[in-house]
């Protein structure tokens, strides 16, 4: 886990609380963020996180990766796309490219 390899994580169960911790003025380097949310479903919690925190990396992460939704994130600036189910070891790694490429 993110936790287990040292990072510091913040969670988040929907995407208003999402935007309450990243609004909070803490920076962040990087972000998971799941497409779904329980008040979220589309490319817009996305653009938001991306506008309180421009300079952190965004790893998406869905189980509804069509070729729309995969292309929409990356032009709203998402570092990756990580279709569900994903490997947990390729996800810490990722979020570690993510989180360098922030800094």
């Amino acid at each position: 886990s993110l936790i287990e390899a040292g990072y510091t994580v913040s969670e988040a169960p929907d995407g208003a609380s999402a935007v309450e911790q990243l609004s909070d003025g803490k920076a962040f380097a990087a972000i998971v963020l799941d497409y779904r949310l329980p008040d979220s479903n589309d490319l817009h919690l996305l653009e938001t996180l991306r506008g309180l925190q421009p300079d952190a990396a965004v790893v998406m992460m869905t189980a509804f990766g069509t070729p729309e939704v995969m292309a929409g994130a990356l032009e709203l600036g998402a570092y990756r796309v990580v279709p569900k189910p994903f490997d947990v070891h390729r996800m810490v790694a990722l979020v570690g490219e993510a989180r360098a490429t922030a800094q």
